[in-house]
């Protein structure tokens, strides 16, 4: 099971690289060790690289947009 991520929430982090250990840092996942997964919910402002383990289509297509990049954590 997935915890989720929408890319709206990606805004409020001010980094470059958005990794799982970040996310953890920030409140916006519980434990970096299970799995994640963005979803495209909402619009993306920075161009930033982005590590999880899936994306949804609509969450990489405009992080892509942004000048971003998704990026895929193997298990």
């Amino acid at each position: 099971e997935y915890q989720i991520v929408n890319i709206e929430s990606l805004n409020e982090i001010k980094e470059e690289k958005i990794t799982l250990e970040l996310l953890e840092v920030k409140g916006l996942i519980k434990d970096k060790n299970k799995l994640v997964k963005i979803l495209g919910n909402g619009e993306i402002n920075n161009p930033v690289v982005v590590s999880a383990h899936a994306f949804s289509v609509k969450a990489e297509v405009k992080i892509k947009l942004a000048g971003g990049k998704a990026e895929i954590v193997n298990v």
